[in-house]
């Protein structure tokens, strides 16, 4: 089964008790439910995971890459958090596999901070989606999977 990766960077274990008047009061445990549904819908199988350690994440980008070129996966849908206005590695792990990624953010970062309002990934990912709470992260997966059927058949 093709795998779809859903990859979150640091606090984003404390969804639904960091600032809810910002990101909300669902878990990212409620995140995974909906994009468990999402994915098979698609006929994804889902691999979902959190990590406040920037290697990691690189590691995991870096294995997406390798199953995205290998055809087991069609990508990744990458919360970075803060790391997404930090990170030149994680761009450059993106980068370097050429992995399809969707950069989600669940704030408007554009309406916010200005250190917010720039991004390392967003100049090597697929798509960016921003500002719409928790439901990027589905519109993230159906992204990946409108542009598995439209841009490589």
């Amino acid at each position: 089964m093709t795998k779809v990766y859903v990859l979150n960077g640091p606090n984003l274990n404390l969804l639904g008790v960091r600032d809810p008047a910002m990101y909300g009061t669902e878990t990212l445990a409620d995140v995974h439910d909906r994009c468990a549904v999402v994915a098979s819908e698609h006929g994804f199988e889902l691999d979902f995971r959190q990590s406040n350690h920037e290697g990691e994440l690189i590691d995991w980008i870096q294995e997406a890459g390798h199953a995205v070129r290998d055809g087991q996966s069609i990508g990744v849908v990458l919360n970075a958090g803060a790391y997404t206005h930090t990170s030149v590695a994680l761009a450059d792990a993106i980068s370097g596999l050429s992995v399809p990624t969707i950069e989600v953010h669940i704030s408007n970062v554009h309406a916010r901070e200005a250190f917010r309002q720039h991004s390392y990934l967003s100049a090597v990912a697929s798509g960016i989606i921003v500002g719409l709470g928790t439901y990027g992260y589905e519109a993230g997966i159906r992204a990946l999977a409108h542009q598995k059927n439209v841009l490589r058949p």
